[in-house]
């Protein structure tokens, strides 16, 4: 039986704006990624959503994302590794000191948007992102994209990593996801999304748009909190995959 991590994106309301049902999908997933400030969410709403995950034991990820809460971390900036270290390394003790002060430990760093995406090809951003994870915490899993540089860094750097695939986004022939700004760049159909998940998990490879197949490992499936059938998606997928005989579990049980 294939086992794997379901992962999904918390924590991101600001101030009077509420962005997500975090409360509902978390009986969903086995892992959180926790905003930190920079692209979203803000200090109560992190300890709220430490509490939340620990109260339903899924384990706790730090997001860090690019210090742009207007375009929500998604939109590239010119930074050095450098200044990934130090960004990284900022929102890892910010998370940790909320996840400490509740009783609980973390378990993973999953950088956020476009500072994921940069990543991903940019074996300098990588490698400081790589660097951040391990001097804090060498013990933290660290996830990027399957075939992705930072997988390699982390890799590199001694971390345990989990490769990370998308349930509702379409991939490009060199193994990158589509850019969002691309019609086809979201899969609305869940059955379409979930067919596609399960072939990464069982048979390693997912069809890219150009209709080719590449090859992908699938440690830990991400699925988006912020959407109108968020909780509803993240039901149907964790009972389709059971159903499928793939196991659901908390990253750090087994990479």
């Amino acid at each position: 039986m294939s086992t794997v991590d379901l992962n999904v994106d918390l924590g991101e309301s600001f101030g009077a704006y509420t962005l997500g049902r975090d409360e509902e999908i978390l009986d969903y997933v086995t892992s959180a990624n926790i905003a930190c400030g920079f692209h979203a969410g803000d200090p109560a709403t992190m300890r709220k959503t430490v509490k939340l995950a620990l109260e339903k034991n899924v384990g706790i990820g730090v997001h860090p994302g690019l210090q742009d809460l207007i375009g929500f971390g998604r939109r590239n900036m010119d930074i050095s590794p450098q200044e990934a270290y130090d960004l990284v390394v900022y929102q890892i003790g910010a998370l940790n000191a909320f996840v400490q002060a509740e009783g609980g430990t973390l378990q993973h760093v999953k950088p956020h948007g476009a500072l994921f995406n940069m990543a991903v090809k940019d074996a300098g951003l990588a490698e400081g992102i790589a660097e951040a994870v391990y001097k804090v915490n060498p013990d933290l899993v660290l996830f990027g994209l399957a075939g992705g540089e930072l997988v390699k860094a982390g890799q590199k750097a001694g971390l345990r990593t989990a490769s990370e695939v998308f349930a509702d986004r379409t991939y490009q022939a060199d193994g990158t996801l589509t850019s969002r700004r691309a019609a086809n760049a979201l899969i609305k159909d869940r059955e379409v999304a979930v067919n596609q998940v399960i072939r990464m998990v069982n048979e390693g490879k997912v069809k890219a748009v150009q209709g080719n197949d590449i090859s992908i490992k699938a440690d830990t499936v991400c699925i988006h909190g912020d959407g109108e059938f968020a909780v509803e998606f993240a039901k149907y997928i964790s009972e389709t995959l059971v159903k499928a005989d793939i196991s659901i579990a908390k990253i750090s049980s087994f990479v």
